[in-house]
């Protein structure tokens, strides 16, 4: 455990549910943990205890289980879901899918769940933000920001001119199908400030930006509870990156603006997170998130300072182990969403030479990154910088 994870509490410990079984954390309440195929090697999902109207059943209700978050499409992902069916929903059925974003590991078995729990009387539907569904199926059906010649493109403008690297990038252009292979024709659509009613209580959606683009966590007041999805994990930052699809994002802006909107909760809310185990220091965490991008700000800074620096110059900076291409991709799109933080607050500017962009400080900036998040980003601000500073 490292420092920082030391401010945190773990009330379940080191205590982890097996393989294709559920830890119940509170009544109605069960911790699903899966496997995934990549260096981050299992996600969280969550079986809400729950009901339906229903005309047809006794008082009016059809029992069963809502489903937040899916795992990648997988044969062993499967096999883990079909042991969680025989012997944890207690003989009843998937009611719903819930799905906090369009992430491969979030929504990647959406559809087979979805077929495999509904009826002819009752569809088993997914629940999501209209933003992530459809690029859920735009990704699944085209190489959109996964992967392919554009994804290569844009890496090689930002510095990354190895051909190895990006002749695999290209080749990598069925990442996101392979991954998820089809989405559900419809859905129920998750909006921020929306109450879901699950199990007798009531979900507050909040949505998140920066890390996917419409990412919906759900808070329940009553049982001190947030699914945090991906916004807020306790032993990792979360990835929040810059992708060929929206090349001049402000990726990381929104992030921090976004995890802000958890302050109001009590700061002891028991933090259900995607990764990592379930812990309480919800305030904390955000502080540390927000002290962790401060100082990488700083150092990105320092080195545009010294020198014109392209993004693939930057990973040294913010990443001090060795990366597969894999991670590689992830931590490019991470180091150009600190440049353009920088970049829009005009602290940096740009210059495109031979094809790759570099950024170098702007006259008069000091080292050290002067941000006012809440003015300049916030989602209550008045104003929202949508492009670089002058």
């Amino acid at each position: 455990m490292n420092l920082l994870e030391q401010q945190l509490d773990y009330p379940f410990s080191d205590t982890l549910p097996a393989a294709g079984e559920a830890l119940e954390i509170a009544p109605g309440i069960k911790w699903i943990r899966m496997t995934l195929p990549f260096a981050l090697d299992h996600i969280n999902l969550w079986l809400l205890r729950d009901e339906i109207d229903d005309a047809r059943q006794p008082g009016g209700k059809r029992q069963g289980w809502s489903v937040v978050d899916c795992c990648v499409s997988a044969e062993l992902s499967r096999a883990q879901w079909e042991a969680i069916f025989a012997s944890q929903l207690e003989g009843l059925p998937i009611l719903r899918v819930i799905v906090t974003h369009m992430h491969p590991d979030h929504i990647g078995l959406a559809h087979w769940l979805c077929q495999r729990w509904s009826t002819a009387q009752q569809e088993c539907r997914l629940w999501i933000s209209a933003t992530d569904c459809s690029m859920a199926r735009l990704a699944s059906q085209s190489t959109t920001g996964f992967g392919g010649a554009s994804a290569a493109r844009f890496f090689a403008s930002h510095g990354l001119t190895d051909p190895h690297s990006l002749e695999q990038i290209r080749a990598r252009a069925d990442y996101y199908p392979k991954l998820v292979p089809a989405v559900p024709a419809s859905f129920c659509r998750l909006m921020d400030g929306n109450i879901i009613r699950i199990g007798g209580r009531d979900w507050h959606c909040i949505s998140g930006y920066g890390h996917a683009p419409e990412h919906i966590a759900l808070h329940c007041a009553q049982a001190d509870i947030l699914i945090s999805g991906d916004m807020v994990l306790p032993r990792i930052s979360t990835n929040v990156s810059v992708y060929d699809l929206e090349p001049e994002a402000n990726a990381l802006a929104l992030f921090l603006a976004s995890i802000d909107k958890f302050l109001p909760l009590n700061p002891a809310t028991l933090t259900l997170p995607s990764h990592g185990k379930p812990f309480r220091g919800l305030h904390t965490r955000i502080r540390q998130l927000h002290d962790h991008h401060r100082d990488r700000l700083a150092e990105v800074m320092q080195a545009c300072s010294a020198r014109a620096c392209s993004a693939a110059d930057i990973l040294p900076v913010l990443f001090k182990r060795e990366l597969d291409l894999h991670q590689t991709t992830f931590a490019m799109g991470e180091a150009v969403a600190h440049l353009h933080l920088l970049w829009f607050g005009g602290q940096l500017r740009r210059t495109q030479e031979h094809g790759i962009y570099r950024f170098s400080a702007a006259a008069g900036s000091g080292l050290e990154p002067a941000i006012d998040l809440v003015d300049d980003f916030g989602f209550g601000a008045t104003r929202q910088r949508l492009q670089p500073h002058p």
